[in-house]
């Protein structure tokens, strides 16, 4: 079945695989990302080397009016939308001594208010749509608080907030538009790519991690396609966990 999505964050990691993963013919995927425009472009184009559609936009979506510009502009250029998955984002491990406003504000702004914005943008375009679907990232560090692991207390409130606003949106758009969220674990980062650890840092996780080894992007995108997909039609408010056991 041909489908029309809006990916954000989709220059790299998550957002990246799941463009791989979905570029086929007859598909049409809009990619966003804040200010990547080579890795962006660079995804475009495997999109369509392998016979779908791709259109890309660029935006900080942490601003006011952002995330509308990004929907009407996607919703426009695909003809519509069936699916909207809100992947960007990003992780700050800064300790709750150290964070200042600002940056807690640049984490719910980035994450929480722009999803929030987001749905609200999207929300008539998708109840047009075929089987409409919205899906949002979250992450294990809204549910893993221990010594031995590390902390990201404006990431982790961001999410949890994330999650929150997911559960009262599958409420709220029942029984139309399905609403859930993907929370990786530990994911191995693309060669290149800002990591929030060092690599010697995930290494040194890994003993703690039931299955033994990092995620892969394409895991976690399979998890969320699987979501966005007709298939998961009776799936809605759920928070799916894929991050090796370490929130067992």
């Amino acid at each position: 079945m041909a489908r029309r999505y809006l990916i954000t964050g989709a220059a790299s990691g998550i957002g990246a695989a799941c463009c791989r993963l979905l570029a086929a013919p007859g598909n049409a995927i809009a990619l966003h990302t804040r200010k990547n425009r080579e890795g962006l472009e660079h995804m475009a184009a495997q999109v369509r080397e392998r016979g779908a559609t791709a259109h890309t936009l660029l935006g900080d979506l942490a601003e006011a009016g952002a995330p509308e510009r990004a929907v009407e502009e996607a919703a426009a250029a695909l003809g519509g939308l069936d699916v909207v998955i809100a992947n960007a984002g990003f992780a700050d491990r800064t300790p709750i001594d150290r964070l200042t406003d600002e940056a807690f504000t640049r984490s719910h702004d980035s994450i929480t208010l722009a999803l929030l914005r987001l749905a609200r943008a999207a929300r008539p375009h998708l109840a047009r749509g075929e089987h409409p679907r919205l899906v949002a990232v979250s992450s294990f560090v809204a549910h893993v608080f221990r010594l031995e692991q590390p902390l990201f207390p404006a990431s982790a409130a961001a999410k949890a907030g994330l999650e929150a606003l997911v559960k009262a949106l599958a409420i709220e758009w029942a029984p139309g538009i399905t609403v859930n969220a993907v929370a990786p674990g530990f994911t191995r980062k693309d060669p290149g790519a800002h990591a929030a650890l060092d690599p010697k840092a995930f290494e040194e996780r890994i003993g703690r991690i039931p299955l033994r080894r990092l995620g892969e992007t394409k895991e976690v995108a399979a998890a969320i396609l699987f979501l966005a997909s007709p298939a998961a039609g009776y799936v809605t408010g759920q928070v799916l966990h894929v991050d090796g056991g370490i929130t067992a």
